[in-house]
């Protein structure tokens, strides 16, 4: 016997929660995040634009219009647009995070909604609405069945990420809310992404943030356009969950409950370093132990502590973690992330040049690194560090982070952002007075109308 559908879908609570939102009505705190995340978004596409992956992007796409790609001459159709931006924001593995899912939010919804925004309804406000919007409902989702989607071999930032453009998008664009239910429907048979990237380090997870930005696009306008979608797109038999947790059963009330009322977005961090979020807290334990003068050359040995989920991700196998084939791959090794955060003093863009990889005294110290799982450990609610070194005098030193920093417990500054911003268009190639200027242009952008062509070439 087939299973009874519901008389209200989940998707039809959400979308009457977004459609009742009102231009202009989101906390301060919420839209004070929502200008950070425009900054750094920016910043990262500057970043990242004359790098092989991006300059692929744009060679791939044969959708010329009226559309921003930041950082470039050629302009695209408004879905062309979203896909260059997101794929180069998300290339370098530097954008936000939200510390539950993991997923990373602004990546994907702040290029749908730009370029959404900039084709067809340059209203700042409702940029900043749709920008909230999408940002809530990609983290939201990401709670429903937590690490279910990582585990099943998928990527959540894009399979989520299709569904927050669609809602973020549908907002920016005034759709009412059977139109968003439709948008929501169409976007989960545009979701996808699998993390196999993760076998050599090939370059497919950087195209995902923007593969689901135009798929919002899409979705919205097709959804606009009376195209309709399944409405039990999220809980259905056959919807996102299933498809992609292999379960309709979760926690929907963390998608529809307070929504509205109630702002995860305004708990985003952002990465101090350009490499996978978990990673991060070991790169700062490992600075710690340089700065108390330990040598590289005295380790014996390092174990960290870890969490279970994080294992085929960033630990396994040990060998490839230790020795990464490549750039991109030592984004994604904590073996070899710590050791370069320990030899070097820190984690920077420069730390993944072919030459970069092949440092000697990284790759003795991260040959010498090892883990072992820590059943207690909160990932994904929070995200630590641990490393317990033995030196060859035998002694033992110990190092803990207790949190992500960057995230809710020891956020960045608006000036942190802005600084970030300031050395990654500086490292795209832009002068710092090109710098200042793209600053002004965003501190006024949701207040008035969305104008990008100052931010091409």
């Amino acid at each position: 016997m087939p299973a009874m559908l519901p008389q209200t879908a989940i998707a039809e609570v959400l979308a009457a929660r977004i459609a009742a939102l009102q231009p202009g009505g989101l906390p301060a705190v919420t839209a004070h995040k929502c200008e950070s995340l425009l900054v750094d978004v920016v910043g990262l596409c500057v970043t990242a634009r004359n790098e092989d992956y991006v300059r692929g992007a744009l060679a791939g796409c044969d959708d010329d219009g009226p559309c921003t790609a930041i950082g470039h001459a050629r302009t695209l159709n408004a879905s062309g647009a979203a896909f260059v931006n997101g794929t180069a924001a998300h290339g370098e593995d530097f954008d936000d995070t939200f510390e539950g899912g993991p997923v990373h939010a602004g990546a994907v919804i702040v290029p749908a909604v730009l370029a959404a925004c900039e084709r067809h309804n340059p209203d700042g406000r409702m940029a900043l609405t749709g920008i909230a919007v999408g940002t809530e409902v990609l983290c939201r989702l990401s709670l429903v069945v937590p690490k279910a989607v990582h585990k099943a071999g998928f990527h959540p930032t894009a399979v989520f990420g299709a569904m927050g453009a669609a809602a973020g998008v549908g907002a920016a664009l005034g759709l009412n809310a059977k139109q968003i239910v439709d948008a929501l429907g169409i976007a989960g048979s545009m979701a996808g992404g699998i993390i196999e990237y993760l076998a050599e380090g090939a370059w497919t997870k950087r195209l995902h943030a923007g593969w689901a930005a135009q798929s919002g696009i899409r979705a919205a306008l097709l959804a606009r356009g009376g195209f309709v979608g399944p409405r039990t797109v999220f809980e259905g038999v056959h919807g996102l969950f299933q498809g992609f947790a292999h379960t309709t059963k979760g926690d929907y009330d963390a998608l529809v409950g307070d929504f509205g009322v109630r702002w995860v977005t305004d708990t985003l961090a952002f990465k101090p370093y350009p490499c996978g979020t978990m990673a991060q807290p070991y790169i700062d334990c490992a600075r710690r132990l340089a700065g108390r003068g330990i040598k590289a050359e005295d380790v014996a040995e390092v174990v960290c502590e870890v969490a279970e989920g994080t294992v085929h991700r960033l630990w396994e196998p040990l060998a490839d973690k230790q020795r990464p084939r490549n750039g991109y791959a030592a984004k994604f090794a904590v073996p070899y992330l710590l050791a370069a955060g320990f030899v070097r003093g820190g984690v920077g863009l420069g730390a993944f040049t072919e030459s970069a990889i092949a440092d000697p005294r990284v790759l003795a110290l991260a040959a010498k690194v090892k883990f072992v799982i820590d059943p207690d450990n909160p990932y994904p609610s929070n995200y630590t560090g641990h490393m317990r070194v033995t030196l060859k005098d035998g002694s033992v030193v110990e190092e803990r982070q207790p949190h992500l920093r960057g995230g809710a417990q020891e956020p960045l500054t608006r000036q942190d952002v802005i600084d970030k911003f300031l050395l990654n268009v500086e490292h795209g190639g832009w002068s710092k007075a090109r710098g200042e200027a793209a600053l002004r242009l965003m501190a006024a952008l949701y207040n008035g109308r969305i104008d990008l062509t100052s931010l091409r070439g």
